[in-house]
């Protein structure tokens, strides 16, 4: 078994940091929804599962999974640690089941749910594609949206586009 290099309070205090809102991944699904023209809420407590973004205007709501945390199917960032498997195997099974019956609890409500990935953020218009299949809504400005990437910027031609 592979010891720790940290000691359990170092190792306690990086563990505090990792948080659960506001994490890169989901702020760049934040930025990608609200370029599109989706409005959103954020952190739903009321709702079950607290999903991270809601959709009020389409009920749906869309959660941002890191591919560790929430173990992505396929993904090489999935991989359990091997300093203490079965506690990562517990934890991470625990989540799995946790975000389950969300997304069926959620269901039962009326809600639509999509699940996004950390590693296929980087595919702008499947987000898009995702979350329009969801919606209905057609947001097929996604070319002009992931071409620009920058903040607020586009080229005269993709708004001569629009």
């Amino acid at each position: 078994m592979l010891m720790d290099h940290l000691s359990p309070v170092d190792r306690s205090s990086n563990m505090a940091k990792v948080r659960n809102k506001d994490t890169a991944p989901e702020l760049t699904v934040r930025r990608l929804l609200h370029r599109a023209g989706y409005r959103f809420r954020l952190h739903r407590s009321e709702l079950p599962g607290s999903p991270d973004i809601v959709l009020p205007r389409y009920r749906t709501a869309i959660f941002v999974h890191g591919c560790f945390w929430h173990e992505h199917p396929g993904c090489k960032r999935a991989k359990l640690p091997a300093t203490r498997p079965e506690f990562w195997a517990n934890k991470i099974e625990r989540n799995r089941s946790r975000d389950e019956q969300a997304e069926r609890a959620l269901t039962a409500l009326g809600f639509r749910t999509v699940t996004l990935w950390a590693c296929q953020l980087r595919d702008t218009a499947d987000v898009l594609r995702a979350v329009g299949k969801a919606t209905g809504a057609d947001k097929s400005n996604a070319k002009a949206i992931t071409a620009g990437r920058g903040r607020g910027t586009s080229s005269p031609a993709s708004r001569a586009a629009d």
